[in-house]
């Protein structure tokens, strides 16, 4: 009897049962079938809803998520540098099932983004996933969910797949494009729930709040700002990249190995977290030491230099500040007062909030048990807010 396991978060639960052996998020490709509920061509139901029931019977709480991965193919994208892509190829992930009203258009659906550097598995952490059992603000039983890895992120068209520097030097806008297409042109859906993201992904959410105001209800931006990229948040992404593309071994884009990228890195995931969360891990030098040496081995060993190097510029051109007053759905911004990177004025914020009619910035206190940037994946922290959105 063949073993079937089913992902939960980072944990694999297996049980031998005799059932093919086909992965519980199956990948629809020609020979297989296409998307469920985009296409009525015919699947295989014993090779896509076996293992769907048997996750439903071994993890309720995945029983109503329905999880679909699949790629979506552009043709022929024009970057905003004037660059073109032959084949820009999103991935994405979705959760439930599509309502449809009585004009047919899906009225329950929901748009995910990630943050800088990071990808569509983030929202599968042990901490964020909660947010799609049933009850929660997200149930993926109630709302048909989509998460993209954006360009030069994840399993979407990135430099590392081999152009290298050779690669389109994407912007934030040329993400938000793709994204727009994968939901409208992928995936039929005219309309949006809610657009939500962590980090670039809420600066992103800002821009679908200004590019496209007819088409979503609800924007949930998380630590981050609508404004451009200067200060602090400014210099420490030229400082990342100077460290990758200034080392010698780094060639121009064509390296072998990546020497650069561990600094750079370490230095990103030192910026992510409060400095009282860094202190409370690190109490005295001998531990802080210690840690010093586990993110310089073993920081960028998961990492691309080129793909971080393309991913922290992209934000070179982000500034919805002069056209906030376009923005008609109501939004909730939460930003945290120990975010290094964004070190958010709540002044600026409360100003910047006047000029969007339905909008309102909750600022979360370090007594709130915030931990600096990273608190943007937290829920326990947020979600209340969330819900207040959704109702």
């Amino acid at each position: 009897m063949p073993e079937i396991c089913v992902h939960l978060g980072e944990r694999l639960i297996c049980s031998w049962l005799p059932l093919p052996i086909h992965p519980i998020t199956p990948r629809y490709h020609k020979q297989h079938c296409l998307h469920p509920y985009l296409s009525m061509k015919r699947c295989d139901l014993r090779v896509v809803w076996l293992p769907l029931l048997l996750a439903f019977l071994l993890v309720p709480s995945l029983g109503a998520q329905q999880r679909t991965e699949a790629d979506f193919v552009i043709r022929d994208f024009f970057f905003r540098s004037g660059e073109v892509l032959p084949e820009l190829k999103i991935h994405y992930v979705i959760l439930g099932v599509p309502q449809r009203d009585a004009a047919g258009h899906v009225s329950n659906a929901v748009l995910l983004l990630h943050g800088t550097g990071g990808s569509l598995n983030g929202f599968f952490s042990e901490n964020y996933s909660v947010l799609f059992q049933r009850g929660q603000a997200l149930d993926s039983s109630r709302y048909f969910i989509i998460i993209p890895d954006g360009i030069g992120h994840g399993r979407s068209s990135k430099p590392s797949d081999g152009l290298r520097t050779r690669f389109p030097q994407y912007d934030y806008a040329d993400m938000v494009e793709a994204q727009y297409r994968l939901v409208t042109l992928g995936l039929h859906v005219d309309r949006l729930k809610l657009v939500s993201g962590i980090s670039m992904g809420g600066m992103h959410a800002w821009m679908w709040a200004e590019q496209h105001p007819e088409m979503v209800d609800n924007f949930f931006p998380l630590v981050c700002m609508p404004v451009a990229i200067s200060g602090m948040n400014r210099l420490w992404r030229d400082l990342a990249i100077y460290l990758i593309t200034s080392d010698p071994d780094y060639q121009s884009g064509n390296y072998q190995s990546e020497h650069g990228i561990n600094q750079a890195i370490a230095m990103f995931e030192l910026l992510m977290d409060a400095s009282s969360l860094v202190q409370k891990n690190a109490a005295d030098r001998d531990v802080a030491d210690t840690l010093y040496k586990i993110w310089m081995g073993d920081s960028g060993k998961k990492r691309d230099a080129n793909d971080l190097v393309y991913a922290l510029d992209a934000s070179r051109n982000y500034n919805p500040e002069p056209n906030l007053e376009r923005i008609r759905a109501r939004v909730i911004a939460v930003n945290t007062e120990d975010d290094f990177i964004n070190n958010s004025d709540a002044k600026l914020m409360a100003t910047l909030m006047k000029r969007v009619r339905r909008g309102r910035f909750v600022l979360l206190p370090e007594s709130a048990g915030t931990h600096g940037h990273s608190s943007g994946g937290d829920p326990s922290l947020w979600k209340q807010y969330l819900e207040e959105l959704m109702r």
